[in-house]
């Protein structure tokens, strides 16, 4: 027995015991929250209204900042014929096209359900995720590691780095100001969930603004590695400095694509809510009456704020009737959406317990 379709329209009907039933559809709740917190979190908590605007907000501050810092780095680059710095403008055009798939992968994935894809199109969110950590890979770490090493084997003609100087410092406050952006969405998140914020982060669904406070302290940091290569350069009037540099920011990159394809992956291929969640969501089953063992729990993180279960429910034997049965899944789904908003789809399988299966396996 699976929760309605989120197509249904309003359940007007009543309880076996005349009590009003719950509204608990299988669509998204109205105004869930963020979506499956870490583990550490607290189990319950009341709706929030969506993050996704903050997400689009926060995507769009990284990708108007990285623009015109790109720009800037290149034509900063050009003028000082540091390698460094045109390997932080590489890093930043790559940041721009980074935060322009986020985009894609906010707006698309809030499409509702349609027939043709009746859970929904919140996986998607992660398939554009994934592409631009692979477009911060090629267009940002595999130049910077080119032009670093070109630049160690073949040399330099170094410039004046007056304005890359300049560049950099400028650079320095708009990539401090989006990643100030980012973590203040991160940090209230996770005080929403009670959970600790870096333990958030690492665990956190919605990729999009971890992929912009990882880009955007990836970014600062290579800010401070091209200046202290153009600062050893100027001292020293070697360009090895500036190829070190250059090289390490690919390294950076590298790293930061790493990172952010693998936690892409994982809920591509199906994450489960933390352990701690799925304990809160068997306790909730348990507590309806007629509900007496949960034999087979599955979740799966669907979305920042989409949560899919679905589980093999032993109902009591006797004198529980297939409507009451049908009354205990409603108001075992409105238990779960109670507790965790972000809830959106629930399918429960009333199956025979172990106990009873062993007879009737004998009796063959």
């Amino acid at each position: 027995m699976s929760a309605r379709d989120e197509t249904d329209g309003p359940d007007d009907r009543r309880a076996p015991d005349g009590e009003p039933a719950g509204s608990a559809g299988s669509g998204p709740a109205e105004g869930a929250s963020g979506g499956p917190g870490p583990a550490g979190a607290p189990a319950a908590g009341p709706p929030a209204e969506s993050g996704g605007g903050e997400s689009t907000f926060t995507v769009l501050v990284a990708a108007a900042a990285n623009l015109g810092i790109a720009v800037a780095k290149a034509v900063a680059g050009l003028i000082s014929g540091s390698s460094a710095m045109l390997s932080e403008a590489a890093h930043s055009v790559a940041d721009t096209v980074t935060e322009l798939m986020l985009l894609t992968a906010l707006k698309r994935s809030e499409k509702p359900a349609d027939e043709d894809h009746p859970l929904g199109y919140g996986p998607e969110r992660y398939i554009w995720a994934m592409l631009a950590s692979v477009a911060t890979f090629v267009g940002g770490a595999v130049f910077s590691l080119y032009d670093g090493i070109h630049t160690l084997t073949h040399g330099e003609e170094l410039g004046s780095p007056l304005v890359s100087y300049v560049v950099l410092a400028v650079a320095f406050l708009l990539e401090g100001y989006s990643l100030r952006t980012g973590v203040k969405q991160v940090r209230a998140e996770a005080a929403r969930l009670g959970a600790p914020t870096r333990r958030y982060f690492r665990l956190t669904p919605d990729t999009a603004v971890k992929a912009v406070v990882m880009e955007d302290s990836a970014a600062l940091v290579g800010l401070l590695l091209a200046a202290g290569g153009l600062l050893g350069g100027q001292l020293s009037g070697s360009g090895v400095w500036d190829g070190v540099a250059s090289v390490l920011i690919g390294l950076l990159l590298a790293y930061v694509a790493w990172v952010l394809g693998r936690s892409n992956a994982a809920l591509l291929i199906g994450r489960p809510v933390p352990r701690e969640m799925r304990d809160g969501m068997r306790a909730e089953l348990l507590a309806v009456d007629e509900i007496v063992g949960v034999l087979e729990l599955t979740t799966l993180i669907q979305g920042p704020s989409e949560i899919l279960v679905a589980a093999k429910i032993d109902f009591r034997d006797g004198r529980t009737t297939a409507e009451r049965i049908e009354w205990a899944c409603e108001r075992a789904e409105q238990r779960l959406r109670t507790r965790y908003p972000a809830v959106a789809r629930v399918y429960l399988d009333p199956t025979p317990g172990r106990d009873q299966r062993r007879p009737a396996a004998s009796s063959r």
